[in-house]
């Protein structure tokens, strides 16, 4: 028997339970390592709008240029993916890593800090973000654990978008769902089921009203600050169908009440949809449009070189092959620059450097 959605609101005071612990100064002293690392993962995880948070790992090397109380600092890092996905207000230290046999990420980066009279700040970074282990290796250790799949899998896709059809049919919501993004894909195979999908993706709440006559694909979302956020997990059987879909529920960050008759606001265009076939909708945290024409974020400077201080992980290439088309899936990337050998089973961090100020035309003299 189908189990009915399960869905657990998480209320305001547990939430301000997550408040972000204080960062200790990053200074020209040499000796800012780990404050400059921990100040680096808060920043990467506030421009991070996809996917899932990360910690600090370590950090594999610093090297600084200048002295006195101008400096730039640059740094090697290690991020380990954790189970808290963006729109999860939780801090991303108070979340869980992943554990071996729930297919870890990793992520090496580089960090640029510029600190100028005792002032730091992130100035550029760029990841290469990968699962630590590839399904051929992972297979060796757990024989019958599901595989990492493509975030662009069909039929991993087709399971995702029936669950939000469950999903909607939720009399308790106010307004109808549409889907923000998919997070993770499993699959696997059962004796009794045949090929199964195990998905976890995001939705956000609409304009539109429960029981309007217009189809919920067609509905815009509200505002990411003013939009009910949830983060869901389904099982969909290709012989049985659709199963379980459990879901937490996040509320909007900005609860203030519009005035009598005031409409919702509108918020910026958002960008292209990122998935074959889903509304495009860009995150819960995007940042506003650079006013220069220049891409908020992703400098095009390629991959940083390989960080040492242990031996590398399995690089991680994507392996899989779709169950019934045999032929691997265009890459997934959601970035603004392309990524060379992204792994399309998960979200990478995208590159990111501050723009600058770029010089004024003088006006004409006449």
């Amino acid at each position: 028997m189908k189990r009915l959605i399960v869905l657990t609101l998480l209320s305001s005071a547990l939430l301000l339970c997550s408040a972000a612990p204080a960062l200790e100064r990053v200074t020209c002293t040499g000796e800012n390592t780990a404050a400059g690392g921990r100040m680096a993962v808060r920043h990467i995880n506030e421009h991070h709008h996809h996917g899932y948070k990360f910690q600090l790992d370590r950090v594999y090397g610093v090297m600084g240029t200048g002295g006195g109380d101008r400096c730039n600092l640059h740094l090697e890092l290690g991020l380990l993916e954790t189970d808290c996905h963006v729109v999860n207000p939780k801090h991303f230290e108070d979340c869980n890593l992943r554990s071996d046999a729930d297919w870890e990420v990793m992520a090496n980066c580089t960090v640029g800090i510029s600190i100028i009279s005792g002032n730091a700040k992130i100035v550029d970074y760029n990841c290469i973000t990968r699962r630590v282990k590839t399904n051929m290796e992972m297979a060796m250790i757990y024989a019958d654990l599901p595989i990492l799949v493509p975030l662009n899998d069909s039929d991993g896709l087709k399971s995702v978008h029936e669950a939000v059809k469950k999903f909607n049919q939720n009399t308790t919501n106010q307004h109808y769902y549409i889907l923000q993004e998919v997070g993770r894909i499993k699959s696997g195979y059962m004796m009794v089921g045949g090929m199964f999908f195990s998905a976890q993706f995001v939705v956000v709440e609409t304009h539109c009203p429960m029981g309007s006559r217009i189809l919920p694909e067609a509905c815009k979302p509200l505002c990411p600050d003013r939009a009910h956020h949830a983060y869901c997990r389904s099982f969909y059987s290709m012989e049985n169908g659709l199963g379980d879909v459990e879901c937490d529920f996040y509320p909007p960050v900005n609860t203030t009440a519009l005035a009598p008759g005031e409409p919702e606001p509108v918020c910026r265009p958002p960008h292209p949809a990122h998935h074959p076939g889903l509304p495009p909708y860009h995150g819960p945290s995007a940042p506003p449009p650079h006013a220069g024409g220049r891409p908020p974020h992703g400098h095009g400077h390629g991959h940083p070189p390989h960080i040492g201080g242990r031996p590398p992980r399995p690089h991680g290439l994507p392996d899989y092959t779709g169950p019934h088309t045999g032929q691997i899936p265009p890459p997934f990337n959601h970035c603004d620059t392309p990524l060379i050998n992204s792994d399309p089973a998960v979200h990478p961090i995208c590159p990111w450097h501050l723009p600058y100020n770029r010089p004024q035309p003088r006006p004409s003299q006449s």
